[in-house]
């Protein structure tokens, strides 16, 4: 029996009009990743990068073709259902953190937990298992204006793993920081791909990029080659 992708685009393009001329971000792009794969996705600054990763999150939709993940075709969903959907199937993870400065760490980690109403009230304890694996359990209390860089990208990605999705998605999640502090970052995706996740990184460095299964090269919105 063949094993269904966790993630499918079919012939996706995506066109922004931006005054009287059209750019193409994504053009024709075809792919298909599999469950519990590591795959990055390589390529300059305008490749199409993060555009292909917001069209997989619905935070975008396709000007053509259709955007699949574990089975739901997400480019059609409304943003209620989007929301529900997200809230239970991907957790990502941005370049800019994007954590909210009047909450502490702890805060703002449960907000997904939250967001989906898995439990009646907040699981402290489960937010903070999270914290303690990714570093980042003796900050509890901090505001994101205390930490260093990678001390909130490590918070941001306990936010993206506290449902415990089966997709993780990572957009440049080491472009502001140190070489060494990236490395921990992407070694921390590994980890989470063991245990059987799907991992999807975007990034513009090849070195990063050797520690995921598959490689995917981008440019100008065209998928250019596949790197075992």
């Amino acid at each position: 029996m063949s094993t269904q992708p966790a993630i499918r685009l079919e012939d996706v393009s995506r066109v922004y009009h931006v005054g009287e001329r059209d750019y193409h971000a994504l053009r024709r792009v075809t792919l298909q990743i599999q469950p519990a794969e590591f795959v990055a996705i390589v390529g300059p600054s305008g490749s199409g990068k993060t555009t292909l990763l917001n069209l997989i999150a619905g935070i975008d939709r396709p000007t053509t073709g259709e955007v699949w993940v574990n089975d739901v075709r997400v480019d059609v969903l409304d943003e209620n259902a989007l929301a529900r959907w997200r809230g239970r199937t991907l957790g990502i993870v941005f370049q800019f953190f994007q954590l909210l400065p009047t909450l502490t760490v702890l805060e703002n980690v449960l907000l997904p937990v939250q967001l989906r109403a898995l439990w009646a009230r907040p699981d402290a304890a489960r937010a903070g298992a999270v914290l303690e694996r990714v570093g980042m359990s003796a900050h509890l209390a901090k505001l994101p204006q205390e930490l260093s860089g990678g001390e909130k990208q490590r918070v941001a990605l306990a936010r993206a793993l506290v449902n415990d999705p089966p997709i993780l998605l990572a957009d440049e999640p080491t472009g502001n920081l140190d070489t060494a502090t990236g490395e921990q970052i992407v070694a921390l995706l590994e980890d989470y791909n063991h245990a059987g996740k799907t991992v999807v990184l975007v990034t513009h460095e090849e070195r990063l990029a050797r520690a995921a299964s598959r490689r995917l090269h981008m440019r100008d919105g065209r998928m250019l080659a596949a790197e075992e």
